[in-house]
């Protein structure tokens, strides 16, 4: 295979030409979920670290300001080719009391906010000098991947004990193997699920392409996972995870890879759906290639789900010109480790019940780590104090500063309030 890095002409074009995409970087600790305030982030070029871009410090909600960088010409990302769609940067983090965080090889692609998530370690009294290291590798466009190994769409149900759910549910967290099945050695993650799909999409396909399109892979991507949730693939297999790193068997994922906001704001909103067949409880396993090194009859190519996006085609006629029309798409309201699921409406000024109280306490709780959010009543009246806070919290994590808690807010909420609360000290790590 052809050697892809970045040969000096482009990287001429990556320094001094005019495309940029933006970085934020979000710092927490590991141990409480607290954002840390006053943590030092340097950027620089891949394999160039005295060549430093940008140095700052967080604010007291642990974040930075948009950085600018220097990205090529947002049009490699649009059809396969011989240049790399995005630039490579190397992230460093640190923070008194806490081990050093680098991450080398963040994607930054042209007109896209790159989001880095930095969760520090406290050092250890035995290695005071303690750090992490993180290569990202070739995104799966960009690189060489083994091609997935095909399997049934549906799995049977007559086996014993293979099906152990007998609904959906969203599940708080998978268990992630980072690497093929048969590798003994390899680490196993426990990974927030939404934060999951985000990786993987990210990690699979480009974030600069249609709206449609994401949302046609980030549903393929739901659905697959959660075939592997709900039939215990892997668990009945006598193996302890829910889903592999692997291309051949699963979804690419890296650990502490950068996602990106488009991506990000998609499954945020369609993280509770997932594919169907008429009279198949299960999730549909939507297996998928990229149509251009590899090609797979009657599965999604992810390039073709690209062109059918720039035709207009919405996200449902993207997967039927593939799946065919007998798929559509479901949803589930079973979301695990959340106080509580979405009411299916919209809380906003004017409203009130115990669905406003629960959301203004958990934003109380939200605001002792945030302070940024103000203190409100808890009186269960959605009134001008309360779409204070609730504007106020959509700006620090990113949202639509509307006022209004739709789906997407709500579980931003629970998230927040679940991580600073420690409601998940139970869970493991």
């Amino acid at each position: 295979m052809e050697n892809k890095s970045i040969r000096p002409e482009l990287f001429a074009t990556v320094t001094q030409g005019e495309d940029t995409g933006k970085l934020t970087v979000n710092v927490t600790s590991e141990r409480d979920n607290r954002p840390i305030e006053g943590a030092s982030v340097r950027i620089t070029y891949d394999g160039q670290p005295d060549n430093i871009i940008e140095e700052t410090t967080t604010n007291p909600e642990g974040q930075i300001p948009d950085v600018e960088l220097n990205a090529p010409p947002i049009d490699y990302s649009m059809a396969p080719g011989a240049n790399k769609p995005y630039a490579e940067y190397t992230i460093y983090v640190s923070a008194p009391g806490y081990e050093t965080l680098e991450v080398s090889g963040a994607e930054i692609f042209s007109g896209e906010l790159a989001i880095q998530n930095a969760a520090l370690l406290p050092i250890s009294p035995t290695d005071p000098t303690g750090a992490e290291l993180y290569v990202i590798p070739d995104h799966t466009l960009w690189g060489d991947y083994p091609p997935k190994i095909a399997e049934d769409e549906i799995k049977p149900i007559d086996e014993s004990g293979e099906i152990v759910l007998s609904r959906v549910v969203i599940p708080e967290y998978v268990v992630v193997h980072d690497g093929p099945p048969s590798d003994q050695s390899a680490t196993n993650y426990y990974v927030k699920y939404k934060d999951y799909i985000k990786n993987v999409a990210s990690s699979e396909i480009y974030s600069t392409w249609p709206e449609a399109t994401i949302q046609a892979n980030v549903l393929a991507i739901q659905s697959f996972t959660l075939n592997r949730v709900f039939t215990e693939w892997y668990r009945n297999k006598g193996y302890d995870f829910t889903i592999t790193s692997s291309t051949a068997f699963d979804h690419k994922w890296i650990p502490n890879r950068n996602v990106f906001e488009s991506i990000s704001s998609v499954v945020d909103e369609l993280f509770t759906n997932f594919l169907s067949r008429p009279n198949v409880i299960q999730p549909i396993l939507t297996q998928y290639c990229d149509g251009k090194n590899v090609s797979c009859p009657n599965w999604m190519t992810q390039w073709g789900s690209k062109a059918l996006g720039d035709q207009g085609y919405t996200a449902i006629e993207i997967l039927r010109n593939y799946y065919g029309s007998s798929m559509f798409i479901n949803s589930t309201d079973v979301v695990s480790g959340v106080p509580a699921s979405w009411p299916q409406y919209n809380l906003e000024l004017g409203s009130s019940g115990e669905k406003v109280r629960q959301m203004q306490q958990q934003l109380n709780v939200i605001s002792g780590a945030y302070p940024l959010i103000p203190k409100i009543s808890v009186d269960g009246v959605f009134g001008p104090q309360t779409e204070e806070a609730v504007k106020t919290f959509q700006r620090i994590f990113k949202l639509t500063p509307d006022g209004i808690v739709g789906l997407r807010t709500w579980y931003k909420i629970s998230e927040i309030y679940v991580g600073v609360s420690r409601i998940a000290e139970g869970v493991a790590r």
